[in-house]
């Protein structure tokens, strides 16, 4: 009888994982993270079948932990700009908090091991704040423009602002606001 898989054990290896996809890329050997999740890596093919199987379930993990950061208390009687600001401010400390999966998750999205459906999985729950660019360009407060295009402007300037709060924390809120203001004013009318 086969024994049942330990879902701490399915996390640590997609810890691990994130860890070293994050400091050596896609190629990182299955050995290394089985090693540093403290299991074989026969084990590591117990819980997922191939290193893309592994790759997807991360890349979904990621986003589910995003979208949970950027979700929770989202205020959704808040004027446009309100809401606007809660899915920049959990963007941007998500990313503060988890460099590593910040890192991954740049790789990941680069990865042509990616399933299509994988992708798509991946975008489902991000529905609500695709809702809030269509609401933007519908009141005429937002630029026309794709919400892939609005969503790339977010994470680019997000990605700025990290980097700066990470090199200097004592200037969070500045680089976070500062941040904010070019988004807004990069998407709004």
């Amino acid at each position: 009888m086969a024994r049942p898989k330990s879902e701490e054990k399915r996390d640590a290896i997609l810890a691990a994982a994130t860890r070293i996809i994050a400091e050596a890329g896609l190629g990182a050997p299955t050995a290394r993270i089985a090693s540093l999740a403290g299991v074989a890596e026969g084990t590591l093919f117990t819980y997922f079948a191939t290193k893309d199987d592994l790759v997807n379930q991360l890349y979904l993990a990621l986003k589910t932990d995003l979208r949970r950061a950027l979700m929770a208390d989202y205020p959704a009687d808040a004027p446009l700009a309100g809401r606007v600001r809660h899915i920049w401010d959990r963007y941007v400390d998500w990313g503060v908090r988890h460099p590593a999966g910040r890192r991954a998750m740049a790789q990941l999205l680069v990865s042509d091991r990616l399933t299509p459906e994988t992708r798509a999985q991946g975008s489902e729950g991000f529905a609500r704040i695709d809702g809030v660019v269509r609401e933007g360009v519908d009141l005429g407060l937002m630029r026309e423009q794709p919400a892939d295009f609005v969503a790339a402007i977010l994470t680019a300037l997000a990605e700025t602002t990290m980097d700066f709060i990470i090199r200097q924390p004592d200037a969070a809120d500045r680089y976070r606001d500062a941040g904010f203001t070019a988004l807004w004013n990069a998407i709004s009318r």
